[in-house]
């Protein structure tokens, strides 16, 4: 038995050290573990994984053709903080039907969710293990479980694999000595070649006697591969027959790059037969991607929206925040809104004196940042981006929920970047979730005016749409939040509205189509009449100029410790709203007078001086006061 693992029910320890674990890893525990192998099928527990949060999920393993169980110890390590994790392992000798794999794994699942039947129960598996999963969760339609499937091998009938199984049946006895690499070399010179390549840098780190090639040919002898190619045979016919019975929550991970199977096709066709199906594909990956350096499986479930501890997904408490890895992915992803917009941030020290930079933000929540939204809300990623970068503050947006409609297979697009809004603690708009940000001490952005007055009409450029009502302003104060007014102007900048809601809603079919996609999206200040309730969802057509500069000023923020009871008067309520807006209005103009006099306003101007000084190098602006 090897070190980094143990029999599910002994005690786990933590590893004395953190540690990168790489293929080099797959290999030597994978060695271990076959050589000193037997038995029938069972349930592994990582070392590497610890203990997790209390409450965290369960997440089972399924493995690929391998069958070892360590498909995921590049992952361990940030798994185990969110998930209770076991591993299912297959010994290169047992022969095992598939269909009593299945129940092996249906006797878990039921096991576990007698135990605990609130707790959703992950099943992750690759090529076999996804087919595996499928069968499962088809049979168990009413346990709430999550599958997270990497190319799934429900076409394998599609695969050159298929050539090898006739061969193998017909010759086995002639290629008794020989590995899988050789076999696949042999009869199609392209199958886990790109395995091959990724580990023949390793080899000369790895000793003679632990070489991925006879590690390899330990966990897939010729009698085995045999036995496992006729199984992922019968996993595919099982598991495609039953995806009409599947209920559960689906992720499907495809890879651009498999040679095994056709993965990017299968996975468009299983999230079109799939009720509830998401797909991510990831065009530079093999065939095994969770041995893939950059893919990180933690970071994929949390940008999906897939993490959960209970039957509903709570946005607040499920969130966990970006590692220094996710964090520089995103702000890498919107890098060049930086070098091309140059924002400028401007913030306002308690004694009410204006500073360049972010000192004046609060440190500690709960603070509410309450602002205006701009053309398409293309401001909120180079500011959430910078403040985390520089102050360690993550805004936690709340945002319409259109934002969050990953699982839809309406007429709603996917939005590109709503991955990074998942990523860095966006929640969708609602009372309960605005309770639960105060409670919890956040750091929270707030836009009144809502998607109307990011999706704004021509000539409506720094117009406010905010609702007459205050809406934040006593939840706010039942918690001694401050509220930090801010405004943002540029948009005129880079971008004019020639073709807007009004145009388009005068067209009919474009017109039935803003109303589908908004009824689907779901609408908004229903009750609310005019044009402060009219939140229908539709792209504005723009007309782009050459990119402006961003900027952004953060006012003085206002108080409500101590307010708590003279708040709940509605009229004192509403008062504090309009001090805000008005506060609102102030940052707007203060901007749009004094970026008149920057020097650098133009994107010519800030291209000569980053020609000058590095694009690193901070651009100046107008002097303050």
């Amino acid at each position: 038995m090897s070190a980094g693992i143990s029999e599910t029910g002994e005690n786990q320890s933590q590893p004395l050290e953190e540690e990168h674990l790489s293929l080099k890893h797959f290999f030597e525990q994978a060695h271990t573990i076959v050589t000193s192998d037997a038995g029938a099928p069972r349930w592994l527990s990582p070392l590497e994984c610890g203990q997790p949060l209390h409450g965290s999920p369960l997440l089972l393993f399924l493995p690929g053709i391998d069958g070892t169980g360590l498909g995921l110890i590049m992952h361990h390590q940030r798994l185990g903080k969110i998930f209770e994790v076991s591993c299912l392992h297959i010994p290169p000798e047992d022969r095992t039907p598939y269909t009593e794999l299945v129940k092996l794994v249906e006797r878990r699942i039921l096991s576990e969710h007698h135990r605990s039947p609130n707790r959703p129960i992950y099943l992750v598996g690759e090529s076999l293990g996804a087919c595996l999963g499928l069968s499962v969760a088809s049979l168990n339609p009413n346990i709430d479980l999550v599958l997270v499937l990497a190319n799934p091998a429900t076409s394998f009938s599609k695969s050159p694999l298929q050539t090898i199984l006739p061969l193998l049946q017909l010759m086995p006895d002639l290629l008794p000595n020989l590995g899988l690499p050789h076999i696949v070399s042999s009869i199609t010179g392209e199958l886990i070649a790109d395995l091959e390549k990724r580990v023949g840098r390793l080899s000369q780190d790895l000793t003679s006697s632990l070489s991925y090639l006879s590690v390899l040919a330990d966990i897939l002898p010729v009698e085995t591969l045999l036995w496992k190619l006729k199984m992922i045979n019968t996993a595919s016919s099982h598991a495609n027959l039953r995806l009409h019975a599947v209920k559960a929550q689906t992720v499907i991970l495809s890879s651009g790059r498999d040679r095994l199977l056709p993965s990017q096709e299968e996975g468009l066709r299983l999230r079109k037969l799939l009720e509830n199906c998401e797909i991510r594909t990831f065009g530079d990956c093999s065939h095994f991607l969770f041995l893939e350096e950059a893919f990180d499986l933690v970071t994929v479930l949390k940008k999906v929206g897939a993490y959960r501890r209970s039957k509903e997904r709570d946005f607040v408490l499920d969130y966990t925040l970006p590692s220094p890895s996710e964090l520089k992915d995103v702000c890498d992803n919107y890098r060049w809104m930086k070098i091309m917009m140059s924002p400028v941030m401007l913030s306002t020290l308690e004694d009410g004196k204006i500073v360049k930079g972010l000192a004046g933000f609060p440190s500690d929540g709960p603070v509410v940042y309450v602002g205006n939204h701009m053309l398409l809300g293309l401001d909120v990623f180079p500011m959430v981006a910078q403040l985390a970068e520089q102050k360690g503050i993550y805004m936690r947006g709340i945002a319409h929920p259109v934002m969050f409609m990953k699982w839809n297979k309406g007429k709603l697009p996917d939005l590109p970047f709503s991955d990074d809004f998942e990523l860095m603690g966006a929640v969708p708009v609602s009372g309960k979730n605005f309770f639960k940000l105060l409670s919890t001490k956040s750091h929270i952005l707030l836009y009144p005016g809502g998607i109307r007055e990011a999706l704004h009409r021509k000539g409506e450029a720094y117009k406010l749409f905010w609702p007459e009502q205050s809406e934040f302003v006593r939840m706010a104060a039942r918690f001694g939040a401050k509220i930090v007014p801010f405004g943002t102007v540029g948009e005129d900048d880079f971008g004019d509205v020639f073709f807007d809601y009004d145009d388009q809603i005068k067209i009919p079919f474009l017109k039935k189509f803003i109303n589908e996609i908004s009824d689907e999206a779901g609408k908004l200040r229903t009750t609310v009449d005019g044009e402060i309730g009219n939140q229908d969802v539709h792209l504005p057509g723009v007309q782009l100029k050459s990119p402006g500069r961003l900027y952004y000023y953060f006012g003085r923020p206002i108080e409500t410790e101590g307010r708590k009871e003279e708040l709940r008067d509605r009229k004192t309520a509403h008062e504090f709203y309009s001090q805000v807006k008005s506060e609102v209005v102030k940052c707007i103009a203060y901007l749009q007078k004094r970026r008149e006099s920057d020097p650098c306003r133009s994107l010519v101007s800030r291209l000569l001086f980053q020609a000058r000084h590095g694009f690193t190098s901070e651009v100046p602006t107008f002097d303050l006061d």
